[in-house]
């Protein structure tokens, strides 16, 4: 998956905002305000942060070289992919997926069944 592919995904979710809120190269895609996903747009591997379920992330990082515990982030629920290797689309959509989906469960009861509704009208 590439940027631009990544990107577009993030975006195509209920109430997505993209936005540079800690320096001109780190682009990151929040939901109510809180991120999901992270990446560095200085970079010359394409690579993303994203949230896990903490025994979640430790089976990925154990199948696969390119999930890391994340870079700059709790490490018990955050792992740096690396899009460019051997994992599918598929399963880096499911991270994403899963990345967002632990984002809005945190959210307020009203933001997070406005979004969970959201969701379940795109997928009908």
């Amino acid at each position: 998956m590439d940027i631009e592919n990544f990107r577009d995904y993030c975006l195509s979710k209920p109430e997505t905002e993209e936005c540079l809120p800690f320096d001109e190269n780190t682009l990151a895609f929040k939901v109510c305000g809180k991120i999901f996903a992270l990446t560095d747009l200085a970079s010359a591997e394409f690579s993303v942060n994203l949230k896990s379920d903490p025994e979640k992330a430790i089976e990925l990082r154990a199948e696969y070289d390119e999930v890391q515990a994340g870079y700059h982030m709790n490490k018990k629920h955050w792992n740096t992919v690396n899009f460019e290797g051997r994992i599918s689309n598929k399963l880096l959509t499911e991270m994403i997926d899963d990345s967002y989906l632990l984002v809005v469960q945190s959210l307020k009861k009203a933001d997070r069944e406005r979004i969970l509704t959201a969701m379940k009208m795109l997928k009908n």
